[in-house]
C-alpha cells in the first residue's frame, strides 16, 4: 500500500515538473518574441535616424567642396568664372536649406523614437552649432560679394528666410513662454479667508450652513500662489476648515498665545480638492 502511494505521488510530480516546463518554455518563448519585437524596432529607428544623419553630412561635405570652388574663384575675372561662382554659391544656399530640414528632421526622429543615445543628442547639438557657424559664413560670403556687384538672388533670398525663421521663432517661443507662465500662474493660485460666522455670512460666503453656494464676494478672499505659502495666522483661539482639504497635508498649530495657525506640510495635496480655503473663527 505505502509502495504505491509513494509510486502515485512520484507520478503527480512528474506530471507537475512536465506541465512546469511547458508553461516555462511558453512564458520564455513570448519573452523572446517580446525582445525581438523591441530589439527589431530600435533597429528600426535606429536605422533611420542614421540614414538621416548620412544625408546631412553628404549634405556638409558637398557644401565644403563648393566652398573650395568659391574660394578659388571669387577673386578670379570673367564672365565663365563669374557664372561658375555664382552657380557654387546658389548651390551652398540651397544645401544649406536642405540640411537645415535634415536636421530638423532627425530631432523629432529622436523625440518620437524609443531611443535615449546621449552621444546622439550630442551630434545633433554639434551639427546645430555647425549649421549656424556656416550660416555666418554665408553672411560673410554675401557681403564680400556684394563689394564686388555680384548678387545673387538665391543666397538673398535664403538669409533673408534664415533671418525671418529666426525672428519668428524667436517671437515664437516667447508667445509660448507667456502661455506657459499665465497657466503656470494660473494653476498655483488659490484664495483663503477666515473669519466669525457673521462675517462669513455678510459676505455671502456662508448661507444657511453651506460654504460658497451662493453668489459670494471673491473680493473678501486673498489670493496666493499655493507655492509660496505655508503658513496662514487665523488669530484666533478657535478654528474650523469649513472646506474640503485631506487632513495629512495640514496642521492646526497654537502659537505661545494660544491662537491658531494653519500650517499646510503638503500644498499640492492640500489645494487638490479645493483652490478655496475657508476658516470658521471666533
Amino acid at each position: 500500500m505505502k509502495k504505491l502511494l509513494m509510486m502515485a505521488c512520484l507520478a503527480a510530480f512528474v506530471l507537475t515538473g512536465c506541465n512546469d516546463g511547458k508553461n516555462n518554455a511558453a512564458n520564455n518563448a513570448a519573452q523572446a518574441d517580446s525582445l525581438n519585437s523591441i530589439i527589431a524596432q530600435k533597429d528600426s529607428e535606429l536605422n533611420d535616424m542614421l540614414g538621416t544623419l548620412n544625408e546631412i553630412e553628404d549634405g556638409l561635405n558637398q557644401i565644403n567642396e563648393a566652398e573650395n570652388r568659391v574660394v578659388l574663384l571669387k577673386n578670379g575675372e570673367g564672365a565663365t568664372k563669374r557664372q561658375k561662382l555664382k552657380e557654387d554659391v546658389q548651390f551652398i544656399a540651397t544645401r544649406m536649406k536642405q540640411n537645415k530640414e535634415l536636421l530638423a528632421k532627425l530631432q523629432k526622429q529622436l523625440a518620437n523614437s524609443s531611443i535615449q543615445g546621449d552621444q546622439l543628442k550630442k551630434t545633433i547639438e554639434n551639427l546645430q552649432k555647425l549649421l549656424v557657424e556656416k550660416e555666418k559664413q554665408l553672411q560673410a560670403l554675401r557681403e564680400e560679394l556684394d563689394s564686388k556687384d555680384i548678387h545673387i538672388a538665391a543666397l538673398d533670398e535664403t538669409i533673408n528666410n534664415l533671418n525671418t525663421k529666426t525672428s519668428n521663432l524667436t517671437k515664437e517661443s516667447s508667445k509660448k513662454t507667456e502661455v506657459i507662465n499665465a497657466q503656470d500662474k494660473q494653476l498655483n493660485t488659490a484664495w483663503y479667508v477666515f473669519g466669525t460666522k457673521k462675517e462669513l455670512k455678510n459676505q455671502h460666503i456662508m448661507e444657511n450652513g453651506k460654504v460658497m453656494t451662493g453668489n459670494f464676494n471673491k473680493s473678501y478672499f486673498t489670493k496666493v500662489d499655493i507655492r509660496e505659502v505655508s503658513e496662514i495666522k487665523l488669530y484666533s483661539k478657535s478654528a474650523k476648515l469649513l472646506t474640503t482639504h485631506p487632513s495629512s497635508s495640514y496642521t492646526l498649530v497654537r502659537d505661545a498665545n494660544k491662537q491658531y495657525t494653519l500650517r499646510i506640510t503638503n500644498s499640492q495635496i492640500f489645494w487638490s480638492t479645493s483652490k478655496y480655503l475657508v476658516v470658521l473663527v471666533k
